[in-house]
């Protein structure tokens, strides 16, 4: 009878892990699109801002929209790409400069939603 239950133990929790680690890489694959849309919504918002000379806020919606993209795996040259023109627009954004900022926000807008 002990033998019964500890196989029948051992096999439901071999079962969960299992369906554990499926939900965790599905969890995984599901994210990456979730961080470039948190990406393209912090810049969108840095864009606006920026537009309202408001250039706090800017600096930290560009902030969170360079950490949501840091934590993508995929495409990564075109998230180095774009995240480099996300910190020319954050440096163009500090110096009050708000149509070169614009500009090179946009371009960084154009990658993240090819990807």
């Amino acid at each position: 009878m002990n033998m019964i239950r500890a196989t029948l133990l051992t096999g439901l929790l071999a079962i969960g892990l299992g369906a554990a680690n499926i939900a965790a890489a599905e969890e995984n694959a599901a994210s990456a699109p979730s961080g470039v849309s948190q990406a393209i919504s912090h810049i969108e918002q840095a864009i606006i801002e920026i537009a309202k000379s408001d250039f706090n806020a800017a600096q930290v919606h560009l902030k969170a929209a360079r950490t949501a993209a840091e934590t993508l795996a995929t495409n990564e040259e075109q998230i180095k790409k774009a995240n480099a023109l996300v910190i020319q627009g954050q440096i163009l954004a500090k110096k009050g400069d708000i149509e070169k900022s614009t500009v090179e926000l946009n371009k960084a807008l154009k990658i993240y939603r090819a990807l």
